[in-house]
C-alpha cells in the first residue's frame, strides 16, 4: 500500500535486464523504462546496479572500455530526459577516473548531475573483484522533496552504511543492486530491517536475467519506515514497482505506540559511546 498524504512523492523502481557490455542499448532501455515510469506519475525513478554496463566482467581490461566519466555521455542524455519530464533518476554504471574503475551510481535531475556514489564494500564477485573501493563518504542529496541516501548492493549488508545515511538526514535509502541466487534473504528481509531500524523508507532495485553463469533474483522492493512492504517485484521478469511516500513520516523518529507507556526513538536512544569496536580499523 502507499500513502495518500498531500506531502507524498511517487517513487518507482525499474527491475530490468541489462545487456552485458552494451552501453548504448542499455541507455536506450533505461530511457524507455523511465518514460513508462514517468507516465505512471513517478518523480524519482531508480534502476539497478550497473544498469548501464552489466556486471560480470572478468578483469579490468575487459571492463574499462565500458566505463564512463561522471559527468559523461549517459548523464548528459538522462539529464535531457529529466528536464523534459521533470523527474529525478538514479542508475548504476562503471565510473572511470584516471586508472581507477569504480562501481558507481548517479543521481540526475532536471538541473543536471546532482550527486554520485562509489561503492564502498566490495564482494568477491563480478566487477567488484577488481574495482577500486569507494573513496568518498556517504552523503545525502536532495531530489525534489526527498532527501535520498545512495548505496549499492553489498553496502546494505553493513548496517553502519544505512545508519550513517539516516544520521545525515535521509528520508529514503536507495539501493541499486545485483542480487544473484543465494541473496534471497537480503531481498526478502534485509531492506525491511534497514528501513525499520533507521525509521526511513527504502527502495532496493535489483536486476533480472542471467549473465556469465549467474542468475539474478529480482524481488525489488519499497519498504515503509516501519518495515512494511509497500511494493514488491517478482523473482523474474522486468517490471516497475511504485509507491507514494510521505517524507515527513521518515523525519518523525519518536514513535508513540502507547502514549506515556511505550515510546521509542531509535536515533535518540543510541549509545555510541559503547560502539567503539564497530569503528576500530579492520586489520
Amino acid at each position: 500500500m502507499s500513502t495518500t498524504s498531500p506531502n507524498a512523492t511517487r517513487i518507482a523502481g525499474v527491475q530490468m535486464e541489462p545487456k552485458f557490455g552494451e552501453n548504448a542499448a542499455n541507455l536506450a532501455s533505461i530511457l524507455t523504462w523511465a518514460e513508462k515510469a514517468a507516465d505512471l506519475g513517478a518523480k524519482l525513478i531508480v534502476f539497478p546496479e550497473c544498469a548501464l554496463t552489466g556486471y560480470g566482467f572478468k578483469d579490468l581490461a575487459e571492463a574499462m572500455p565500458h566505463a564512463e566519466t561522471i559527468p559523461g555521455a549517459s548523464t548528459t542524455a538522462i539529464t535531457e530526459f529529466c528536464k523534459k519530464r521533470d523527474v529525478h533518476v538514479v542508475y548504476g554504471l562503471l565510473e572511470r577516473d584516471g586508472e581507477n574503475l569504480f562501481n558507481a551510481c548517479v543521481l540526475v535531475g532536471p538541473e543536471g548531475l546532482i550527486g554520485s556514489y562509489r561503492k564502498i564494500h566490495l564482494p568477491y564477485l563480478g566487477v567488484d573483484m577488481f574495482a577500486t573501493p569507494g573513496d568518498r563518504p556517504f552523503a545525502v542529496h536532495q531530489a525534489g522533496d526527498l532527501k535520498i541516501g545512495m548505496h549499492i548492493c553489498y553496502d546494505a549488508g553493513f548496517p553502519e552504511s544505512c545508519r550513517v545515511l539516516a544520521l545525515h538526514g535521509a528520508d529514503l535509502l536507495v539501493l541499486p543492486t545485483n542480487w544473484p541466487a543465494h541473496a534471497e534473504c537480503a531481498a526478502e528481509h534485509m531492506m525491511a530491517t534497514r528501513a525499520m531500524e533507521n525509521v526511513v523508507f527504502s527502495l532496493a532495485v535489483n536486476r533480472v536475467g542471467e549473465e556469465r553463469g549467474f542468475t539474478f533474483i529480482g524481488r525489488s522492493s519499497i519498504m515503509s519506515p516501519g518495515g512494511a512492504r509497500l511494493a514488491f517485484a517478482a523473482p523474474a521478469g522486468e517490471e516497475i514497482i511504485i509507491a507514494d511516500i510521505d517524507p515527513t513520516q521518515a523525519r518523525q523518529k519518536r514513535q508513540v505506540r502507547v502514549a506515556g507507556r511505550h515510546e521509542i526513538n531509535r536515533i535518540a536512544d543510541r549509545r555510541p559511546e559503547f560502539y567503539g569496536p564497530i569503528v576500530a580499523p579492520n586489520r
